[in-house]
């Protein structure tokens, strides 16, 4: 499929896919805490009267930042999803977030600065890991090009197993969820301040969610990429992950940030590093020197020539003196 086609999929589905799974993600942690749950589109309900009310801001620039981080998400997307540089994509993906974070910082309250700072400091925690996934997506593929990794012929979680764990367990910090939702709760079950967006409403908030969507169907296409040289299986995968995720939300309590960043580290040295470096010790080729050729000069002078010459000399000697 051409690349254009899959960015404006990308575009157009997105939203759509990522409203959808936000729905069943709220029915069913409410039939997890045994609670009959909103319906499956409530979150589209939500967004729409979000865009309905009149957006009360603190200063207006803060604003400017959220469109931003809408627009990089989107665009993070449509990188990954049109093939590019897998580099480019994580880039583009920290930028967003920056962004996210500054439109907090402008709003000058202390719950949105306190969300804004758990922010940075869930970007340290999941960083490394990302880009050691990327790293090890690399060693196999030999190329970082979204494309040329989907179109591998066999499976990238049997070779990188451990940064398939690795970045499952950042996951749950993209996904704010439980126990790495520090900056800003998922759902309301954990606090009714929700830190980095407190101060964002109407429809700044509802762009808010809606790049939330966008940002959770790119990340599910990432798992997607673990498993792309088998479509349905990569598919399931992507669901499963999910349902996952969400399982691990409603069963963990909230770490304290100390033990986020140093167990996300932690992952990451342990998955992440410990299979690239196994992965490039079975690949690596033995060197093995090679004897220097001892070259014998050529001889100017075969060796019954050289005998014969000597006689040949005498011969003469002789016929001159008779």
């Amino acid at each position: 499929m051409n690349s254009w086609i899959r960015i404006l999929i990308y575009l157009i589905a997105a939203p759509l896919v990522g409203g959808v799974l936000a729905g069943w993600d709220r029915r069913i942690s409410a039939r997890m805490q045994s609670r009959r749950g909103p319906p499956i589109f409530q979150p589209f309900y939500d967004v729409m009267k979000l865009w309905s009310k009149q957006s009360l801001v603190v200063r207006r620039s803060q604003n400017f930042y959220i469109v931003f981080f809408l627009l990089m998400v989107v665009f993070t997307g449509a990188l990954f999803f049109g093939g590019s540089d897998l580099l480019l994509v994580i880039f583009a993906l920290t930028l967003a977030a920056i962004f996210f974070v500054l439109g907090a910082y402008k709003a000058s309250s202390p719950y949105s600065f306190i969300g804004a700072e758990r922010e940075l400091i869930q970007m340290m925690a999941y960083e490394p890991m990302v880009l050691l996934t990327a790293i090890g997506m690399y060693m196999v593929t030999k190329s970082f090009a979204v494309d040329a990794i989907a179109g591998h012929p066999q499976l990238l979680v049997l070779a990188l197993p451990g940064v398939f764990l690795g970045f499952l367990y950042t996951l749950e910090i993209k996904f704010r969820k439980s126990p790495f939702d520090l900056s800003c709760s998922h759902h309301a079950h954990q606090e009714l301040v929700r830190g980095i967006t407190t101060e964002f409403g109407g429809r700044t908030l509802a762009l808010i969610e809606i790049a939330h969507w966008y940002e959770n169907v790119f990340l599910l296409g990432w798992v997607y990429l673990f498993f792309a040289s088998m479509p349905a299986l990569g598919i399931g995968m992507a669901l499963f992950v999910f349902l996952f995720v969400i399982l691990v939300d409603n069963v963990f309590a909230r770490l304290k940030w100390q033990t986020a960043i140093k167990s996300a580290w932690l992952a990451a040295l342990v998955l992440g590093f410990g299979n690239i470096l196994v992965l490039s010790l079975l690949t690596a080729k033995p060197c093995v020197a090679a004897a220097p050729a001892i070259v014998k000069p050529a001889a100017t002078e075969t060796a019954p020539a050289a005998a014969a010459a000597p006689a040949a000399n005498n011969a003469n000697e002789i016929a001159k003196r008779n």
